[in-house]
């Protein structure tokens, strides 16, 4: 069997328009990029594909993912009834930012990611809103760790309360993406935009990839989808 026979039973292959005319089967380019968002450098992709026998550079990886970066699906639509909203400092190109973040609490599902440049009600008060655009967040309870938020949430006629105990899975999946980070950080050059793009492509992996060993092995999409 050939690598791209193994692969394409392995993986189901989206977005073949956006690779149009690449010399690379599509199934070995998901392939590299999954295994990029998995938490390997590009170069660590460029030697595992070597080791599998497809000669390509790292910069070919890189223009995957790239090409990739803006093709990603939002998660699906949830109406989550508690979700965990935090923030946490994050270095960008040397420069300190703010990643947001909120999870449904029940289905593990990442709601929204966003960096802001500064943290305080008003990022707060813009990240929520932005999760009112994508999701029916009318009747959730919002579960926070500092008064401000309390404004942010008055701001967009949202409920919460300050909740200290039920919010470790936020604090978990800080610690996986800031692992992440700590690796590809120095990859973000550009702006906070590319960290931005980054941070998209590891919703998308964590939501419809990544087995949550709290769903006993199922994903978050899977779990709000059926």
């Amino acid at each position: 069997m050939t690598l791209k026979d193994l692969l394409r039973e392995n993986l189901e292959v989206d977005d073949e328009d956006v690779w149009e005319n690449e010399r690379t089967p599509t199934p070995v380019r998901c392939f590299a990029v999954r295994l990029h968002s998995m938490g390997l450098s590009v170069r660590e992709v460029e030697g595992v594909l070597a080791w599998l026998g497809v000669d390509r550079c790292y910069q070919a990886v890189w223009n995957w993912k790239e090409k990739l970066a803006e093709t990603q699906s939002d998660p699906p639509t949830a109406e989550p009834s508690r979700v965990a909203v935090d923030e946490k400092q994050i270095e960008v190109d040397g420069e300190k930012k703010w990643l947001y973040a909120a999870i449904d609490t029940d289905s593990k599902l990442l709601l929204e990611v966003d960096v802001y440049s500064r943290r305080g009600t008003d990022p707060a008060a813009a990240f929520l809103h932005r999760l009112t655009e994508k999701h029916n967040v009318s009747e959730t309870e919002f579960l926070v760790d500092a008064g401000g938020y309390l404004t942010a949430l008055a701001r967009q006629e949202l409920s919460g309360q300050l909740n200290y105990t039920d919010r470790n899975h936020i604090e978990k999946w800080f610690q996986t993406v800031t692992m992440r980070i700590d690796r590809f950080h120095s990859f973000w050059r550009g702006s906070q935009a590319s960290a931005k793009r980054w941070l998209r492509r590891f919703r998308h992996y964590y939501n419809r990839h990544r087995p949550n060993q709290a769903l006993d092995g199922r994903t978050p999409a899977e779990e709000v989808l059926n």
